[in-house]
């Protein structure tokens, strides 16, 4: 036990010694640098005077041309000179019929002739075939009616189920000149038609 009590007086001696040793010699170096004087920098400023004057005489603006001359105003036509014994010419109102009457159901002035194609409608492509590329074509037949509308669409051949719905939807959108007989529009049964798919690239 006596030997762990000398042992720790020795070693706490040198510590508390070494301590003030550090301590003396920061106190030293700390008046030395109070007392030391400090380098100074010194930076010069220059100014440089703006420059107030213009130079006007660039920017003088030229002079306009001058615009074109008013031509000489036409003088009045004297209308006292006039002959007033001249001979005349008189023109008789033409003559306009009474009679409108353009035949044909609704006033259409319809004339003899088959039926003709007026409007054609272009089908939509199906998605699930244009997904898959698959093109080709849908033969249909359909009545051409009175009014040149479109009725009974029927799928005759297909190439694949998957445009017989777009090709009847398109064939309802035709529209037809009907045909005329002796001045009276007809239908005209089992009308047909080919409608193409195909993918443009």
């Amino acid at each position: 036990m006596i030997g762990r009590y000398v042992f720790s007086i020795i070693v706490g001696s040198i510590i508390t010694l070494s301590l003030i040793f550090v301590m003396h010699l920061l106190i030293e170096h700390a008046e030395d640098a109070i007392q030391k004087e400090r380098t100074k920098h010194m930076l010069d400023f220059v100014r440089v005077k703006r420059s107030e004057t213009l130079n006007t005489e660039d920017f003088t603006p030229e002079k306009p041309p001058k615009p074109p001359e008013v031509p000489p105003e036409i003088p009045p036509q004297d209308l006292d000179s006039v002959d007033p014994n001249a001979p005349t010419i008189n023109v008789p109102p033409p003559t306009v019929a009474s009679n409108v009457d353009i035949g044909g159901p609704g006033g259409m002035n319809i004339a003899e002739g088959d039926y003709l194609p007026i409007v054609r409608v272009a089908p939509v492509y199906p998605a699930r075939a244009l997904s898959r590329g698959v093109e080709g074509h849908v033969d249909m037949g359909f009545t051409v009616t009175t009014s040149g509308s479109v009725t009974d669409p029927v799928v005759l051949f297909s190439t694949s189920s998957l445009f017989d719905r777009a090709a009847t939807r398109a064939v309802l959108k035709f529209k037809y000149k009907p045909r005329v007989v002796d001045g009276v529009p007809i239908a005209v049964p089992n009308v047909k038609t080919r409608i193409t798919f195909k993918i443009e690239e």
